[in-house]
């Protein structure tokens, strides 16, 4: 169904000649390079887009999907918060966390990739009906926990996934998400996950599969019994 991964470096500016990339997008580039083999791997087609200038709000990695593939937007230049999401880190520590915020966003892509995007699992529909004052706070109330929905998923592939991979720093990188979800200005908003990530506190919740997609499945489902 899928093309094997497209990975390719390029300036939103159409700028002609050779991409430059910085030292900084490098490290990020590296850290998240065993998730992107994964991703070739189980032939999900991904085309990392560096952004010669990040915009206010951007966050440093995001994806997306156009035209039958990922975009891993990497948006470092000029980004106060690729500085301030791992200001309490040591820089020899990032690695691991970066690597997850891959995996967070490649999650994103593989539900894209399956038609699965927003889509409940198998067995669940939507019950009780919600209300508001108008129409267009209705739509966005149903777009929040769609979002939230998906947010926590990915994050509980970013926890599968260092489960199986860096075993030895689970806790580590688990206590970095949770502070990270703790800090939430909206109730139940849209990257309100702490319902997920609660539940993924003892790693072993995840099994043995080493498939992290599947992995983090169970605990969505139950994320998804108590969160909506």
């Amino acid at each position: 169904m899928f093309k094997p991964l497209l990975v390719s470096l390029c300036l939103l500016a159409g700028v002609a000649g050779a991409v430059e990339l910085t030292d900084q997008e490098m490290r990020w580039l590296k850290a998240a390079g065993p998730v992107l083999a994964y991703a070739q791997q189980i032939e999900l087609p991904i085309e990392i887009i560096v952004q010669p200038q990040a915009k206010t709000g951007d966050v440093p990695l995001a994806a997306g999907f156009r035209d039958g593939r990922c975009l891993l937007v990497l948006s470092l230049r000029g980004n106060a918060n690729a500085e301030s999401v791992l200001a309490k880190v040591a820089q020899d520590q990032r690695g691991e966390l970066i690597e997850a915020m891959a995996a967070h966003e490649v999650a994103h892509c593989w539900r894209y990739a399956q038609g699965a995007w927003h889509a409940l699992p198998a067995g669940f529909v939507e019950v009780g009906e919600e209300t508001a004052p108008n129409a267009e706070l209705l739509a966005a109330a149903k777009e929040m926990r769609e979002t939230r929905r998906e947010e926590g998923y990915a994050d509980l592939v970013a926890l599968a996934w260092t489960h199986h991979r860096h075993p030895a720093n689970y806790a580590r990188v688990y206590d970095w998400l949770a502070e990270l979800r703790a800090d939430q200005p909206v109730a139940r908003g849209g990257h309100d996950t702490r319902a997920w990530v609660r539940l993924a506190r003892d790693p072993a919740r995840f099994g043995d599969a080493k498939r992290p997609f599947e992995d983090a499945a169970a605990l969505w489902r139950e994320g998804l019994l108590s969160n909506d």
